[in-house]
């Protein structure tokens, strides 16, 4: 009886690409579905390092660069008449401002090179590289350990200087007038978590 089934159905695609699974993400979340943008996040962001690290930028600008492209996402919604092209548009998105932050930090006056070259911060070091990754684990360690909701308003502005409280409010159902306050008191039980992930010393407040 099951092999007759397995037979007839259209064998189950092993899983569908990356840009499909990234469409029906965005779509979903576009109608409504929050948490969708948090599936995408998770699907595209390896892809999206993976790029942005290949224009020789360290790990920290990276991560900014990729932030700023998820940001970018948020604000321009509107302008991805196409689901589908969701990928393709992150992609893009992410090798322009990963060539625009690359050519600044590179871009200095030839005449000036010599003298300017021992004062610009040098590479990361290794030893500052693991420090960095042991702080971003730990700054992620401590989010996990909010609510869902918390986890989602952090993951939409914690980042951004100035958010669409307006857009915002729509995605999480909530008066826009409860976000800046919802907002501090997710970051203030964040600073809490992480005092206690790194050893319970500093001051809660």
């Amino acid at each position: 009886m099951t092999s007759r089934a397995d037979a007839g159905a259209p064998a189950e695609p092993a899983a569908p690409p990356r840009w499909e699974r990234a469409g029906d993400l965005f779509t979903a979340w576009r109608d409504g579905d929050a948490r969708a943008m948090d599936d995408l996040v998770r699907l595209m962001t390896p892809t999206l390092w993976h790029i942005v690290r290949a224009y020789g930028l360290d790990a920290a600008l990276a991560e900014d660069v990729v932030q700023t492209a998820w940001l970018t996402l948020v604000r321009q919604e509107a302008r991805i008449a196409e689901p589908r092209a969701v990928s393709g548009w992150l992609t893009t998105c992410a090798r322009r401002e990963a060539w625009r932050v690359g050519r600044d930090r590179r871009q200095t006056d030839p005449t000036e090179h010599e003298y300017l070259e021992p004062k610009l911060p040098t590479q990361e070091s290794a030893e500052a590289s693991a420090a960095r990754a042991d702080q971003t684990q730990r700054l992620w360690a401590a989010v996990a350990q909010l609510n869902e909701r918390c986890q989602r308003l952090l993951r939409i502005v914690a980042f951004d200087d100035r958010p669409d409280y307006a857009r915002i409010a729509r995605e999480m159902a909530m008066p826009v007038g409860s976000i800046g306050p919802t907002r501090q008191r997710c970051l203030d039980k964040l600073r809490v978590l992480l005092g206690a992930v790194e050893g319970g010393s500093g001051h809660g407040a």
